[in-house]
């Protein structure tokens, strides 16, 4: 009775496990054709964000701890999701700030000058520079590189991958120019990132790296 009673635990829990794999059109999708990346040999995750979104702002926490334990051979990158205008400056700032050699101090700072507090608007030019001042910035530094040719090129890059992986709301994950999220059917960011380690997990079985940049 008891060998029976085991056995059949051994199923129903070799069931769950089956039942919770990632499914393609289900908790992620896979593009038509893979887009080129970045990360050379590696296997490139990005998220896609925008500083107003709460739900970015939210996850950002579980997201950064998870990123700086990811295996030598996965590079993780943000790219700043741009629909409109507001999402551009949004943008600008985001790669301004990593021209200037500031992104990664202030990042999460940003995300909570804009939650929490004060509820900064990052489009407002005047008052982005006037925090920047306030977090130890060189405000020159800042306004000399908001409008340079290289943010600009990175604003236009933006927009182009927000269009090829077919984002339409934030937070995003695209895994190794071949994979998205879906997150209509995620249920919560430790599930997310769950699935993101899936397909890391696949594409290294796949033969690592996606398309590559040329």
């Amino acid at each position: 009775m008891l060998k029976q009673l085991l056995s059949g635990l051994v199923i129903f829990f070799a069931a769950g496990l089956t039942q919770a794999q990632p499914a393609a059109g289900v908790e992620y999708r896979e593009l038509p054709a893979a887009q080129p990346t970045d990360s050379g040999d590696k296997i490139e995750v990005i998220e896609f964000f925008w500083y107003g979104c709460p739900h970015c702002f939210n996850f950002e926490p579980v997201l950064s701890a998870w990123a700086k334990k990811l295996p030598k051979d996965v590079q993780f990158r943000r790219i700043p999701t741009i629909f409109n205008d507001e999402w551009e400056q949004s943008a600008r700032a985001y790669y301004t700030l990593e021209a200037i050699g500031e992104g990664e101090r202030l990042h999460k700072p940003l995300f909570d000058a804009v939650h929490t507090g004060s509820r900064l608007k990052v489009a407002n030019e005047a008052a982005l520079t006037e925090w920047l001042g306030k977090q130890g910035v060189d405000t020159k530094k800042f306004a000399a590189a908001y409008r340079s040719f290289s943010v600009e090129g990175k604003i236009k890059r933006a927009k182009q991958l927000t269009q090829a992986y077919k984002i339409e709301g934030v937070p995003a994950m695209a895994i190794n120019g071949k994979y998205v999220i879906i997150t209509d059917n995620i249920k919560s960011f430790d599930q997310m990132v769950s699935v993101a380690d899936y397909l890391i997990d696949q594409s290294r079985k796949k033969g690592g790296s996606g398309a590559q940049k040329k």
